[in-house]
């Protein structure tokens, strides 16, 4: 058998691209404010626009990308309502604006923090590229506040209420937050108690997001995809408690309408829908593609032999099986299935015809013993994916390639290093591990949690009298038609929609300007406001450089 090199497509993703989509023109606010001259004046109703403070994540912070950079911040929600409710009697509206539009942190000098992505066309096909170029953005650094925006890249709910959450001696262990360093008002210091000092008379609160996002974007495993603890999760990636999330959110509102200050609030959409889960197929192995089409026959025979092991024990559902005429599913870990790594060993090793099945591949017939325990050791927890598994986007780059770790392991156990690599190419021969993948059992549990903190946010902003935006409805709209606001029709597809940015969890510019209008909406009928909508057309959907 040959190596089988990397070999996952998205057919045409790319090449469907509204060129509006493009637009490089660097953003106005003025340009975003449309002022009718037959209106005489704005309103903000019973709301006081005066002191707007926003609380809340990456989402409030104006986080795309896969960063936190200027034009990201300059084009963040709450910096656009801030705008809009500039024209109400709102005032200044401070950040705490990075060094650059990099997007990278440093410690001590070291980079600690990844450069933003950018749709490349440098390759000769268009690919999400981290921009090149050593940041700026020191967080050793502490700005001098207060700041208006108090979104923290990366904070669980439960975070906005923990004291030395800011502390920059705890960056380096993972203990406190290195966006949230840069503008804390003391190494002790809180976000809410940091937000409550500036007395908001007008306050938006969107949390909750990352209480289950962590453990979702790593496949349910608590890592990182490089294999380590994810180092924006500051306290892992496990699921908050509901009951714990109820608890913390009403003392953010508490804290927050202490001093009479009106707000709004903004539920969690389906994290589960978002395109960092729906752009890699289940099936991403093409069969038109020579490096993979060509070595199936044997593949099917290799894996023909492990099939009759799972009939023999009764499970012929883990079956794999790679079609010469349409895309197969990739192979996948699924560690929800009982382990049967033992039960194949054993029923390998009583076959009288398995030392020759194993000298096809140039191993002795005493190798078979070793081959066995190998095949179970890989395959004991193994599947192929289905319609039901969320495939993660970054293991777009991971699908076919070879796992220099496997090919390490293969190779202490005995076998050659042509050997172990063909054993080692990533959701063929070697499944896909759990991080990469989110399966029906871990999406129920993503989505069980969402729901109870849904119903403990709307109830809240019933009980404390708050505007409410449903943005789980907000996102079903780009899902199921798009949404379209001046001239363009907004999707949620991933780097053509112009909905999301190309993080695959983070808006685009227009789509934040799209939740912005929203939550104006929904501000006008709960105050009596008349503030007027931005121009979503004037933002971008993806940036090119």
């Amino acid at each position: 058998m040959k190596k089988i090199i990397y070999i996952f497509i998205i057919s045409g993703l790319f090449f469907a691209c509204n060129g509006d989509d493009y637009d490089l023109t660097p953003f106005n606010p003025e340009t975003s404010i449309t002022i009718n001259p037959q209106t005489p004046s704005y309103s903000s109703g019973t709301a006081n626009f005066s002191n707007f403070v926003a609380v809340g994540n990456s989402l409030t912070a104006g986080y795309s990308d896969g960063a936190l950079f200027v034009e990201g911040q300059e084009n963040s929600m709450p910096n656009i309502l801030a705008q809009q409710f500039a024209l109400a009697g709102g005032g200044p509206f401070s950040q705490p604006l990075m060094n650059d539009n990099l997007g990278g942190l440093l410690l001590g000098g070291q980079q600690i923090a990844s450069n933003r992505l950018y749709l490349s066309f440098a390759s000769g096909s268009p690919s999400p590229t981290a921009v090149s170029g050593t940041p700026s953005t020191e967080v050793s650094n502490v700005l001098s506040g207060p700041f208006n925006n108090m979104g923290v890249p990366g904070a669980k709910s439960y975070h906005l209420v923990a004291p030395g959450y800011g502390n920059v001696a705890g960056v380096a262990q993972g203990l406190a937050n290195p966006y949230y360093a840069r503008m804390a008002t003391s190494s002790g210091a809180t976000v809410l108690g940091d937000a409550m000092t500036q007395n908001p008379t007008f306050f938006s609160l969107w949390i909750g997001n990352n209480d289950i996002l962590g453990y979702a974007t790593s496949g349910g495993s608590g890592m990182d995809q490089t294999g380590n603890l994810d180092p924006t999760s500051y306290g892992g990636n496990d699921i908050t408690d509901p009951n714990v999330f109820a608890s913390v959110y009403n003392s953010l509102l508490q804290g927050l309408t202490a001093n009479g200050a009106k707000g709004i609030v903004t539920n969690l959409p389906s994290i589960t829908s978002i395109p960092y889960f729906t752009t890699v197929p289940y099936a991403a192995l093409d069969p038109s593609n020579p490096d993979f089409g060509g070595q199936i026959p044997t593949l099917n025979t290799i894996f023909g032999a492990l099939n009759q092991v799972y009939a023999f024990l009764g499970m012929p559902n883990r079956s794999i099986t790679f079609s010469t005429s349409a895309a197969s599913a990739v192979v996948i870990k699924d560690e929800d299935l009982v382990d049967i790594s033992a039960q194949i060993a054993a029923v390998l090793s009583a076959d009288p015809s398995f030392p020759v099945f194993v000298q096809q591949f140039g191993l002795p017939a005493q190798a078979a013993p070793l081959v066995a325990n190998l095949l179970g050791t890989v395959y004991g927890q193994a599947r192929q994916a289905n319609a039901n598994d969320l495939i993660v986007l970054p293991s777009s780059s991971v699908i076919g390639t070879i796992n220099s770790d496997a090919v390490a392991f293969f190779m202490s156990q005995g076998l050659s290093q042509e050997l172990a690599g063909q054993f080692a190419v990533e959701g063929i021969t070697l499944p896909l591990e759990d991080k990469w993948v989110l399966t029906p059992e871990e999406q129920n549990a993503v989505e069980t949690a969402r729901v109870s903190y849904n119903q403990t946010i709307e109830s809240l902003a019933a009980l404390y009298d708050l505007a409410f935006l449903d943005s789980a409805d907000l996102l079903q709209q780009l899902l199921i038609s798009g949404i379209s606001q001046n001239g363009y029709t907004t999707t949620a597809t991933y780097a053509t929609g112009g909905g999301f940015s190309l993080d695959g969890v983070h808006p685009s510019p227009r789509g934040y300007a799209i939740l912005s209008n929203a939550m104006i909406e929904e501000i006008n009928a709960k105050y009596g406001s008349n503030l007027p909508s931005v121009n979503s057309g004037n933002y971008k959907g993806v940036y090119l450089q």
